[in-house]
């Protein structure tokens, strides 16, 4: 295989997408359950969703009534509840901005004749936030909570008693964690650039390793509360962190101590972006141990799947007589990437 026949295949798998460093989005709903009446609030990331539906939103949270009542519109027709059989009527539906444009919150209120009996919750986004969309929905009522539950493509209604737990299991975060990582391009281009030149299979054991205790520990503090730090600024720096590693892969300046210190130092980071999917979700005690567990877990299979597809390509590059010169093209490819998210993030504030 050639040279210029190889950087192309490496190029289509660390460049699937510039549009969007996500392309499953994740929302975190919570529903909570009051004297006849259901609270359906709904946090998302504009950034992440299909281009239509994130410029809806972030024209509605800049106080456009038309584009607010078109998204309430929508609200009213993807999601549906019903409490003992009886369906909840359509109430207001208010959309706010949390995040300084990063993030939106749909609040709705839905009208029901009863508070208790079967719970049963009906959601599908797929027309406006696209197919591969998921929703970790948590249930709160007065006779406790209802658990976490994962809804998307495959599973678009849930159905419990109130009062009996029914916790997203172990498995239901490890998935979120695969797809996350997964479909998270600004990590794995951040992930595949550090990995650049590694020829041998205890460099690139070494750099993942650094990245996984880095972002793991992070992601801990994060999601235990310990910092909360803002997206606005998170989200550039994540961006930051390819340009740096692609500009210092194409300069040539990568000892494996200075790679170790990058992949650490920017895998702080990368942990407080991989926090954000579960935040919003506020558990503790045990389900949090179980979701930042699954999560974690979850992530960590993810990479390990990246990465077990990408070293062949990564390996017959290096033994190429002019691996170095792919390597750097490859590179700047990788800081091209980067540059545009960073600028795209930047100018969202």
């Amino acid at each position: 295989m050639s040279g210029l026949r190889l950087l192309l295949a490496f190029c289509c798998v660390l460049l699937p997408s510039i549009a969007g460093a996500h392309v499953t989005a994740t929302g975190i709903a919570v529903v909570a359950i009051e004297e006849r009446e259901v609270r359906y609030r709904l946090t998302v990331v504009p950034s992440e969703l299909p281009e239509a539906a994130g410029q809806l939103l972030t024209r509605a949270m800049a106080g456009s009534r038309a584009d607010a009542e078109q998204l309430a519109d929508a609200m009213r027709h993807a999601v549906a509840i019903r409490i003992d059989g009886a369906p909840c009527q359509p109430g207001r539906v208010a959309v706010q901005d949390i995040g300084a444009g990063m993030k939106a919150l749909l609040d709705y209120t839905l009208h029901c004749e009863t508070a208790s009996g079967r719970f049963e919750l009906e959601e599908d986004w797929g027309d406006l936030f696209g197919a591969h969309y998921l929703t970790i929905a948590t249930i709160r009522s007065a006779q406790g909570s209802g658990g976490e539950h994962l809804l998307g493509q495959d599973v678009r209604r849930i159905s419990l008693d109130l009062g009996m737990p029914a916790p997203l299991g172990l498995a239901g975060f490890v998935r979120l964690g695969i797809e996350h990582i997964l479909t998270g391009y600004d990590h794995l281009l951040f992930l595949f650039a550090l990995l650049i030149g590694a020829t041998s299979f205890w460099r690139v054991l070494g750099i993942a390793s650094m990245f996984t205790l880095a972002h793991s520990i992070t992601l801990s503090i994060a999601v235990l509360g310990l910092v909360h730090p803002p997206p606005a600024v998170i989200e550039p720096l994540i961006a930051a962190s390819i340009v740096w590693v692609a500009v210092e892969n194409t300069l040539g300046d990568a000892s494996l101590r200075r790679r170790y210190a990058i992949t650490f130092g920017f895998g702080l980071v990368h942990g407080l972006g991989f926090a954000d999917a579960l935040q919003p979700l506020a558990l503790s005690g045990w389900p949090l141990v179980r979701a930042l567990a699954g999560f974690n877990i979850g992530v960590e299979i993810g990479q390990a799947i990246a990465i077990v597809l990408a070293l062949p390509i990564f390996f017959a590059i290096g033994r190429l007589a002019r691996a170095v010169i792919v390597y750097r093209y490859a590179s700047v490819a990788v800081a091209a990437a980067g540059t545009y998210w960073l600028v795209e993030r930047l100018l969202e504030f």
